[in-house]
This record gives C-alpha cells, sequence and structure tokens, in this order.
C-alpha cells in the first residue's frame, strides 16, 4: 500500500461514526449489515449515515453488494490488513519480529494469493437451502457441491419434509467421498429446524423435487429467492448396481453443472426478480446459459 492510500483509509476512519461503522461491521463478519440495519445501530439518520458510507468505500475500507432491493455492506479485510502492514512494516528497526502479534499481520499481507482470498471472503456470503422429502439423496448431493463449489461465498444447507430416519443413501454418500467431497457433517433433516429461532436466515431456497410429500414449503420470508429444480428420485432407481450407479452419476453431473453455473451469476447486478429468473431457468437443461 502506498503512503497516500494509507493516509486516505486512516483519515477516512478519523470520525466517531466511521470508527464505530467499520467496527460494527467487523463483528458482524462477512455476511454484511444492509445500510437501513446499520443506522438502526447506529442511530444514524440515513442521509447522513449515506455520507459515511460514501467516505469508508471511497478508501476501500468497506464494500457494498447487491441482495434483491437492497445494498449490503462488509468490510474489506484485505485492504484493513495492508493498511495495518503499512502501518507496522518499518517498526522496530525494521525487524517486525519484535513488534509481538503485529508481526503476523505482515507476514501475508504482501502476498497476492492470501490478499484475493481475503478480499473474497470479505463479500458477504449467501446461504443457501436445497428441499427434498426425505433429504437422503438430491438435497445432500447438492448441499456437497455447492459447499466445495462455492469458495466460501456460499454456505449450503440442506433438509426435507420428512427426512428419511435412517439418514442419507449409503450409496450417495459413497458416490459424493470418491468424488472427494466432505461427507462427515452430512445428515438428513427436517426443514423444521431453519424456522426456529437463531437458525441461520436463508437468501436461496431451492426445492429438488417435483412434490414435497404433498406439503406447502414453509414460509422463509419474502427476502428469500425461491426456484425447483425438479430431479428422479435416486430412491426408485432400479438395475443393477452398474445401472444405478450410472443414474447416480447423471444426477450428480445435473447438479453439479446447475450449481456452477449459479454460483457464477453476477450477483452484485441483478436484483431480486432477475435472480429468480435465472435460477428458473436452470430447471431446464436445455435452457442454461452462464
Amino acid at each position: 500500500m502506498e503512503s497516500d492510500e494509507a493516509a486516505a483509509a486512516f483519515s477516512a476512519l478519523g470520525q466517531p461514526t466511521r470508527l464505530g461503522l467499520l467496527r460494527l461491521l467487523l463483528a458482524q463478519g462477512p455476511n454484511g449489515l444492509p445500510a437501513g440495519a446499520i443506522a438502526q445501530r447506529l442511530c444514524v439518520a440515513p442521509s447522513t449515515l449515506s455520507f459515511h458510507l460514501r467516505a469508508l468505500e471511497q478508501a476501500g475500507l468497506i464494500a457494498p453488494t447487491r441482495q434483491g432491493r437492497q445494498l449490503v455492506y462488509a468490510p474489506q479485510i484485505a485492504r484493513l490488513r495492508a493498511l495495518f502492514a503499512h502501518l507496522a512494516e518499518v517498526c522496530c528497526g525494521g525487524q517486525p519480529a519484535r513488534c509481538g502479534d503485529l508481526a503476523r499481520l505482515l507476514d501475508t499481507a504482501f502476498d497476492n494469493n492470501t490478499e484475493r482470498e481475503a478480499s473474497v471472503m470479505s463479500e458477504p456470503a449467501f446461504n443457501v437451502l436445497f428441499l427434498c422429502t426425505r433429504n437422503s439423496a438430491r438435497s445432500i448431493m447438492a448441499e456437497a457441491i455447492l459447499n466445495k463449489l462455492g469458495g466460501g461465498r456460499f454456505r449450503a444447507f440442506s433438509a426435507g419434509s420428512d427426512p428419511a430416519p435412517e439418514g442419507p443413501m449409503p450409496e450417495v454418500l459413497a458416490q459424493l467421498k470418491a468424488l472427494g467431497h466432505d461427507v462427515s457433517s452430512l445428515s438428513s433433516k427436517s426443514w423444521s429446524l431453519f424456522m426456529e429461532p437463531g437458525a441461520p436466515k436463508m437468501d436461496f431456497v431451492i426445492t429438488l423435487c417435483d412434490v414435497l410429500a404433498g406439503q406447502t414449503c414453509p414460509d422463509f420470508g419474502e427476502t428469500v429467492v425461491t426456484a425447483g429444480w425438479p430431479l428422479p428420485d435416486p430412491a426408485k432407481f432400479t438395475g443393477s448396481p452398474a445401472e444405478r450407479a450410472t443414474l447416480l452419476n447423471e444426477l450428480y453431473a445435473g447438479l453439479h453443472r446447475r450449481i456452477g453455473i449459479f454460483v457464477s451469476l453476477p450477483f452484485a447486478s441483478l436484483d431480486r426478480m432477475a435472480l429468480k429468473a435465472r435460477l428458473d431457468e436452470l430447471a431446464n437443461p436445455h435452457l442454461q446459459r452462464a
């Protein structure tokens, strides 16, 4: 970081409201907060808050991401790391190790790969819930695939209206494990868990079967983007073990293709209706586009 950039950043922080704003966002983590929630927590008028948000954004300390109709602000961790590293890089006679814990800031501050990773992690993460009746195959696959492809920008969950008491299908777990997925945390569970106080707030809810045991999906809130990707039920696959394995591979490939497109969508430039339209397209394999 150049000295003039560091001076501009410290200048932006040299005001109590902005300092409190950044501390609030850092406490919130990578999910960030909408501008309205920030104004409410800081007891600041929206017009005044806009001025402070703009100052911190121009200094590169925070960045907005559009989610539906609102802008969600999150701290830019890589920028903050570089800022404190710039302050400390010449301390203690040019021997940063003598500065105690400050030295840890310098270990990766100028490592481009680490900065890129930190920048990605500073973007708000999206919570995605995959639903299926038994939560034993399709939704389990989708959870594992998204958690692997999401790169920290997505957190995948799965649930069902009538979860299988015996848990995920052994064939599905074996296939996922063979393809390099971590299956240790996968389990069949009720969607009611995600309606309880303190449950993760969902941004997307995607159903993977035609009918969820005749039940109506619960209401996850008006800001949640919903979609349906109807896929065949592995529990109904017949034939020899080799034939069933082929069908499972085709199901996995279909989910992997859809989810790969999903994570590549330009979320910052799409509003809620546009996002829903793109997700609905993915239900039809002939209409899928990047």
